[in-house]
């Protein structure tokens, strides 16, 4: 019995196939410094706007903000501790879109394990990862604020780096 279902692979088919395999793999060996672009790309600026004064904040406890305008709530959080994209003397000061990237919920701030959590369908973010999506039916990370400390303690917002939830960019 022969199975009609068998490809013939000759020497020229075998060495295409091994030419494409090998472009593929060269690809992922430059995924990091791809990745590190687009996600520099990603980030939108806008105008810088003053959210609050490092004063302001208590450690682990959000500090309502609007950005990058007054239709966009936010929180700003002191963690106690170095975390990506944290700014401040201690690079422990990060900002967030507290609107769920899913369908747009309010998102609650748990101090316990320094999440937030969807009421809606239960997505979770972690705010000690950039905003990483820990658990849900998010398919973005929450989006995080680019922030600049000066000199007074001031701290400005001066753009994000995920689209923000109900706009269709992240332009005003």
């Amino acid at each position: 019995m022969k199975c009609n279902r068998l490809v013939d692979a000759g020497r020229r088919q075998f060495l295409r196939g091994g030419l494409v395999a090998t472009a593929g793999a060269a690809a992922g060996t430059m995924m990091p410094e791809r990745a590190e672009a687009q996600s520099a790309l990603a980030r939108v600026s806008y105008p810088a706007n003053r959210l609050a004064n490092i004063a302001d904040l208590t450690e682990n406890e959000p500090l309502d903000v609007a950005y990058p305008d007054e239709r966009s709530p936010g929180v700003l959080l002191k963690l106690g501790q170095a975390v990506e994209g944290g700014v401040g003397p201690d690079g422990d000061i990060v900002g967030y879109s507290v609107l769920c990237p899913h369908k747009g919920w309010f998102l609650i701030y748990n101090s316990d394990d320094r999440s937030f959590n969807c009421p809606g369908h239960y997505s979770r973010f972690d705010a000690e990862a950039g905003g990483q999506q820990i658990w849900g039916h998010a398919t973005n990370n929450l989006p995080q604020f680019v922030l600049r400390v000066d000199g007074e303690g001031e701290i400005y917002a001066e753009g994000v780096d995920e689209l923000i939830f109900g706009r269709l960019s992240n332009t005003l």
